[in-house]
């Protein structure tokens, strides 16, 4: 298990994601897109920005436990 990679797969298809995003803006360009992506798309990625290192000093938490268990 590497959660640190977990955070990193994570941050990389929220990057996906947003690109998709900017791409689907060029065809669907409202107030209604706008909001979605004030609602849901920014919120997203600011939430999973700050997560990124999380899963970091989680991945460090769980090796250490690791080594103290064996």
């Amino acid at each position: 298990m590497n959660i640190g990679g977990d955070g990193k797969v994570l941050g990389g298809a929220t990057r996906e994601l947003w690109r998709k995003w900017l791409e689907a803006r060029t065809h669907w360009c409202d107030t209604k897109s706008d909001e979605f992506e004030q609602r849901f798309l920014i919120e997203l990625v600011s939430v999973v920005e700050r997560t990124g290192p999380a899963f970091d000093r989680l991945d460090k938490v769980v090796a250490t436990i690791r080594e103290e268990c064996e």
